[in-house]
This record gives C-alpha cells, structure tokens and sequence, in this order.
C-alpha cells in the first residue's frame, strides 16, 4: 500500500486555495481526507487532546483512510527522550487508540540540535509499544491528575503499532543509529530538506517518507523532474526493492514482495503541499477516484452535519 498525504489540515492560507471558498472549517478533514488517503495529525506534537477529538476524526474519513499520529514535542524536545515513560503512557491514554485501525505509524521527530547518544535513543526504542493492547497497558500507567478528564485506556481494535523516528542532527549519519533501528523495528524517516541528513537505510517493514521542501524549508514546492524522482523511489521501495543510488549507511535491506510506504507532503507555508502531494500521489495511481471540487463541498458538509 503506498499512501501519500500533507501534515495536518489546518492552515489559514489553504482556504479559498485548496479548500474551496466558503468550506467551514469543522469540515476541512472530511474535505481533504477525501482527496488524500493518508495525512499526518501535526497538532498531537502541541498539546494533548481528547478521546472525543481522536473519534470525531475517524467518523470523519472514509473507512480506507488512515492516519500518521506525530509525537508529543514534550517527549521529543523537552524530555529529549529522557525519563519518559509517564510522558508516553498519557501520549497513548489521550485517545490515540480510538482511531481503531485507521492508526498508522507513529511519528517521532526529534529536534535538530539533539545529537546521537546511543544509550539514549536504545532506551527510547524499548519503550514503544508495539501493538494497541500494548499501548493500552502502557496508557494504565497515565499520570491521573494531568490526564483527568480526557483518558481511554481501551483500544478500538487490536492491531500492530508501527513507529518511525526522524532525526535532523548531523551525527545520526551513524551505523550505530541504522542497527538501532533495524533491531526494534522502527522505520528511519527519510526526511528531504534543505539542512538536514538524508539517510535511506530501510530499517522496518514499510519506509516513512516526510517532503519539506526541495530548497526552501516548508515552502519550496516540487517540480516534475523532482516529482518524478521521488515518485521512482517510493515505487522501488513499495515493490520491496531499493534504488541503485541509495543513501545507506548500513547493509543492502533483504528484498521483500513488497513494502508500504506513507510519504507526506510538509512544505505547506506557500500552499504547495496539496498540489505536490496530488501531483506524486497521481504519478503513482494512488489518487482518490474524484477529488471533491467544488460539489466536494456539500459532500464534505454532509458528511458530518
């Protein structure tokens, strides 16, 4: 399954560009789950939500859609990946488990002044659950004062967990970091942007792919020939094979049947991701059968009204 999205769907700048003129805001999801078969939920990096947000995002998409849920900054970049195991247990108390099985992988961006320590990344990976009834034990473990009120400690459906982690520091351009991975199970983002490492080693069962930008950071778009690149790469990948030009740093992965891939667009500040992520979810056969414009509209509205 290759699935190509944009992180998050909130953006001021989008309305009237791609959502249509008019389109309410509390439908802005439906809208564009209905174009995209996968997006990234950016706003659990912020601040927790609720058991209640998560459902009404999964009424809200069609029953093929699925989610990338992207990691509290308070494990990544104020924890630093330190001391948090009750960090994570309210992560996955919040009501990440009511998506059921529209959960995709878990996305854990760390910050770009974090350097590799090997002991610490290792101690993270342990941690991570790997299915929901995992996750559910984990969330028992909640801190009950910050978490009243807004708690699920059962998952929707009992499925695997995937998790992918991107690094953005120079000195996780290490084997150290790739073996890490490749023995936990974690998928290494490969991130494209301008100032940070581009690492493709597959260490999982599926590639995670975040598209920043191709010059500028979050606002440059993707030209065809960058479309085309990128569009080769993920058909390789997805056919459980890798391209000759590989950035590795470990061994060659062992060719499989196939892989899935999840490739989201995050260049959003020029409202270039949704045309980019259309134009490459078009160059692989994965679009929707109809994009919702402009009678979308009504469809969107319909759907949660």
């Amino acid at each position: 399954m290759i699935r190509i999205g944009i992180s998050g769907w909130l953006y001021p700048a989008w309305r009237g560009t791609f959502y249509p003129k008019g389109l309410p805001q509390r439908c802005a999801l439906a809208y564009a789950s209905r174009i995209f078969n996968s997006i990234e939920i950016n706003s659990t990096f912020y601040s927790l939500k609720s058991p209640a947000s998560f459902r009404r995002w999964r009424e809200e998409t069609p029953e093929d859609f699925v989610f990338a849920v992207k990691g509290a900054r308070f494990i990544t970049h104020m924890k630093k990946l330190r001391d948090c195991e009750t960090p994570l247990a309210n992560f996955f108390a919040q009501g990440v488990l009511a998506v059921g099985r529209k959960l995709g992988p878990i996305l854990w961006q760390l910050p770009a002044r974090m350097p590799f320590d090997e002991d610490r990344i290792a101690r993270f990976l342990a941690l991570l659950p790997r299915d929901t009834e995992a996750a559910a034990r984990l969330a028992h473990r909640r801190d009950r004062h910050i978490m009243k009120g807004r708690t699920l400690l059962e998952p929707a459906a009992s499925t695997p967990l995937r998790h992918a982690l991107e690094a953005r520091h120079e000195s996780f351009r290490d084997k150290r970091f790739i073996t890490l991975l490749q023995r936990a199970g974690v998928a290494l983002v490969v991130s494209d942007a301008p100032d940070w490492p581009r690492v493709e080693d597959v260490t999982a069962d599926f590639l995670y792919l975040r598209l920043h930008g191709a010059k500028e950071l979050y606002a440059s778009g993707y030209d065809d020939e960058a479309l085309d690149f990128w569009a080769a790469r993920i058909a390789c990948w997805a056919a459980g094979g890798e391209p000759e030009d590989i950035h590795r740093l470990g061994p060659p992965a062992r060719r499989r049947r196939s892989r899935d891939v999840y490739a989201y667009f995050d260049n959003d500040a020029k409202v270039r991701a949704p045309a980019d992520a259309l134009a490459l979810a078009g160059r692989l056969g994965v679009n929707r059968s109809a994009a919702p414009s402009p009678g979308g509209r009504a469809t969107a509205e319909s759907r949660i009204m």
